[in-house]
């Protein structure tokens, strides 16, 4: 029996915030070339958009001046305006154009990007022991996978355009303002620490909400996969009630944290332009007064109040991005967690790899346990030799399974080894040691396309001829033929559109295509009917001939005809031998098969 999985997320230590961020933004690396091209043009673009108010600013001053000549006799100089408003049509086309090509790099800059992160997760989670998954929710891992991925994604391309502007932007038009007046500048800087202190304030503060935003998605993605699985257990025991309110109470701390984080988000740009449009006035009065006095032409003015209000928006931009990053890196964080949990024990750097497999298989002293100071076995021994067909009973949580996953290395002994032909199969790739085998499990699994796909999944390399006949050794291609479409029809993704039987049947069919060498059965009859259980077991009698097999079966019944029978209790083997031999002993086995069979007594 393997470790149940609960619906507890599990979080390991939290990583800094600075220290994400720069590891989120190493992966910019390989870009940094293409990135750097995309930020001049950035710059080029906002250089040219910083300059179009100076350039209109003097069309102004120059009509201006054209109205004040006219008293005098005078009047406007056209050419001069037209040659300005010529000037400011090509800085538009420009800025326009630029903008253009920045964000068309942009875009392939950061799905480059996000292509790796997801590269590297996916990498990651092939490589992740089995343990990791059966101690926590799909949910909560497709979470981390798709949703926390996204939010990266979509904050990544919105905001490294954004912030380079911004920061570009404030600074440009800083040196513009100081150009054009140097008083002015400082009557508007005057607000600018108010605003930045505010902001600043409220960033930190939603930190923590931004994060608790995404934890609380990935938990009721869990819980919502784990209940929509078990919806008919759960409409069976009549707990709508209950898992109606353990969903309340998730999504009140997820609309709890989303409110927080998103309430502090939008704040702040009412805060900074309450405190730009004080230093508005401001500038308008005593611009005003400047250009009473003679100080400053018209145009200078006009083109400071557009800077001024210009210089407004990157800082409340920059504001808001600040808050995008506090949901990427809550998001990246839990990304991140993923990447650095422990792998499986690599593989060997000398592999030995069977070229004909015998099919021997041999557990010496082996020791093992899901909780390194509770072990479930404990010096196992036992051997087999090849073709035998060994059956493997007992008591629920005996450790029949167990002794599966070792084979299979899908988890690793603690202490002892398993020999398959004489060689330790540490000393294999696990690649190499899966290809020997065949699995036929309790729990069938199927994927969304049709059923020959389905069966073909067992060896890809197999002709439409060889599927058809591994389905018919199965008995699975009378029930085939009689679906609408036949092999070509297509299964859902949970396979819902056939019985659980007809799952069974396909899930052995696979496994007859793959011609393995060792074959495991996990109580591979347990879906399918008494007469189609007697028709498998005869194809079963057929596939394992030959050939090193392990059954494990509750239904006793169905491996009287083993070559050996090992009875397990509490991780250790306590009986060993053939059917009549155990019948014989008259100890646990008997108690066990005779249990199968016992009338009730009558009341």
């Amino acid at each position: 029996m393997g470790p149940g999985r609960h619906q507890a997320s599990h979080y390991g230590k939290p990583k800094d915030f600075k220290g994400t961020l720069k590891r989120l933004l190493g992966y910019l690396k390989p870009y940094r070339v293409s990135l750097g091209v995309a930020i001049l043009f950035i710059l080029l673009a906002t250089l040219f958009s910083i300059l179009s108010p100076k350039v209109l600013g003097m069309a102004t001053t120059e009509l201006f001046s054209g109205f004040q000549r006219m008293a005098t006799g005078g009047g406007i100089d056209f050419e001069a305006v037209g040659r300005i408003l010529i000037v400011l049509g090509i800085i538009y086309l420009l800025s326009a154009l630029f903008n253009y090509i920045q964000q068309y790099m942009i875009a392939g800059i950061s799905q480059k990007t996000m292509y790796n992160l997801r590269k590297d997760v996916d990498e990651k989670l092939a490589k992740l022991p089995l343990n990791y998954f059966d101690t926590r929710t799909y949910g909560e891992i497709l979470s981390r996978v798709t949703n926390d991925v996204d939010t990266v994604s979509t904050s990544f391309q919105q905001s490294i355009s954004q912030l380079i502007t911004s920061v570009a932007t404030v600074i440009g038009i800083l040196v513009m303002m100081l150009v054009i007046s140097p008083w002015l500048s400082l009557i508007a800087l005057i607000t600018l620490p108010l605003s930045m202190l505010a902001s600043m304030k409220v960033v930190k503060r939603s930190q923590g909400f931004f994060k608790g935003q995404q934890i609380s998605i990935g938990e009721l993605n869990g819980h919502v996969e784990e209940m929509y699985t078990g919806h008919e257990v759960i409409k069976l025991y009549g707990r709508e009630k209950q898992v109606t309110e353990e969903f309340d109470k998730i999504n009140d701390k997820l609309f709890d944290n989303a409110w927080k984080a998103q309430f502090c988000s939008s704040i702040i740009m009412p805060i900074i332009g309450f405190v730009g449009n004080l230093g508005y006035i401001l500038v308008c009065v005593g611009g005003g007064v400047m250009v009473s006095a003679g100080m400053l032409p018209l145009g200078d003015i006009q083109a400071f109040i557009q800077y001024l209000r210009q210089f407004n928006q990157p800082i409340s931009q920059t504001a808001n991005i600040a808050n995008i990053i506090q949901s990427t890196v809550a998001a990246a964080e839990r990304i991140f967690e993923v990447l650095d949990e422990q792998e499986e024990v690599p593989d060997t750097d000398h592999p030995v790899k069977l070229t004909s497999v015998k099919g021997e298989v041999v557990f010496e002293n082996v020791t093992f346990g899901y909780d390194k100071e509770h072990p479930l076995i404990k010096n196992l021994n036992f051997s087999v030799k090849p073709g035998q067909k060994i059956a493997i009973v007992g008591p629920t949580g005996a450790g029949k399974t167990t002794l599966v996953n070792l084979l299979m290395r899908f988890y690793d002994v603690d202490g002892g080894r398993i020999l398959i032909d004489g060689v330790d199969i540490m000393d294999m790739t696990r690649d190499d040691l899966r290809d020997m085998f065949g699995m036929v499990l309790q729990d069938t699994w199927s994927f969304k396309g049709t059923i020959r796909e389905n069966i073909r999944y067992g060896d890809l390399g197999q002709n439409d001829k060889n599927v058809v006949k591994a389905a018919d050794a199965a008995y699975a291609d009378h029930f085939i033929r009689t679906l609408p479409g036949g092999y070509e029809m297509i299964l859902n993704e949970d396979a819902s559109n056939i019985s659980q039987g007809q799952k069974q049947l396909l899930t052995i069919a696979r496994a007859v295509l793959s011609d393995p060498s060792i074959l495991i059965l996990d109580e591979a009859t347990s879906s399918v009917d008494t007469r189609t259980e007697l028709l498998i077991q005869k194809a079963m009698n057929k596939l394992t001939e030959g050939r090193t097999s392990f059954v494990i079966a509750h239904r006793l019944s169905t491996i009287r005809d083993a070559d050996c029978i090992l009875v397990l209790k509490d991780g250790d083997i306590i009986e060993t031998g053939s059917h009549e031999e155990l019948m014989a002993q008259g100890g646990f086995y008997k108690t066990l098969y005779n249990s199968q069979f016992a009338q009730p007594e009558a009341g």
